[in-house]
């Protein structure tokens, strides 16, 4: 894309002058290119291009041509995915992807684990009848921060989360507590996870008893096992902590509640 397109796309962000500046063009130069007669497909181009610049704006500057795509047909433009690709590429526009981590599950050879109540099916047909939780880590320059969530299959909403210096059972007490706290379930729903050493923990298993939840844990070295919640953390690591680093778990902390509490809620 040529500058002075792009000064067309973001000018309701910034000046036109800073921008001109920051590119090394002249103002002049700009207008007299504004007032060259542009043809009908560039003019469609120049117009969706302002959308495509919004949209991605609005997520973060997190979603790739396939959700602008989507968000642009549910809008009622019609378009193709292969025009909303390649105007990306003009604008230099790229979305979030998907990184492989290592996990942060340890089995606790003291204490056996809950049966499957799930059977991967994480389908729910109310609130409050299926949570699931899980734990991922963020790399910060004082060390690690840890983050454990608790998500409603139904809603897919995080209704309880904590964050840590360190992976003790209090990580997932917290969020679990902070749970039961906003949202009172009524008993016998499911709390589901991984057979990590906080969740076969004597802790997390007395906080389950003492609310009336039944506690799940998924099979051994099945990658599906508790998929719902190991999505969404997949989904904050794209959207959120891969995108910077992180000079301290401070920062972290607070990017993190914004995007649960504000964003992603």
């Amino acid at each position: 894309m040529t500058a002075f397109r792009f000064i067309e796309v973001e000018k309701a962000s910034y000046p036109i002058s800073m921008l001109c500046r920051l590119l090394g063009v002249s103002a002049s130069g700009y207008h007299a290119w504004r007032r060259r007669p542009v043809a009908p497909r560039r003019r469609s181009d120049n117009a969706l291009a302002l959308w495509i610049a919004h949209i991605y704006r609005l997520s973060r500057q997190t979603y790739g041509a396939p959700r602008i795509h989507a968000e642009l047909r549910a809008d009622g433009t019609r378009v193709g995915k292969k025009r909303v690709a390649r105007l990306m590429r003009e604008l230099g526009l790229e979305g979030a992807y998907r990184r492989k981590y290592r996990r942060t599950t340890t089995a606790d050879p003291d204490h056996g684990p809950a049966p499957d109540l799930v059977r991967r099916d994480f389908h729910a047909t109310r609130p409050d009848q299926l949570w699931v939780a899980d734990i991922t880590y963020v790399r910060t320059w004082q060390g690690w921060l840890y983050v454990a969530v608790v998500v409603d299959a139904y809603s897919r909403r995080v209704v309880g989360w904590s964050m840590r210096d360190d992976l003790h059972a209090e990580l997932v007490v917290d969020a679990l507590e902070l749970a039961v706290w906003r949202r009172h379930p009524a008993a016998g729903l499911v709390h589901h996870s991984d057979r990590g050493s906080q969740y076969t923990s004597w802790a997390i298993g007395r906080t389950l008893r003492d609310s009336g939840i039944l506690q799940s844990m998924g099979s051994r070295g099945d990658a599906y096992d508790n998929a719902q919640a190991e999505s969404f953390m997949s989904t904050l690591k794209t959207e959120l902590i891969d995108r910077r680093s992180w000079p301290t778990r401070d920062d972290a902390r607070r990017a993190i509640f914004d995007y649960i509490e504000g964003w992603y809620g």
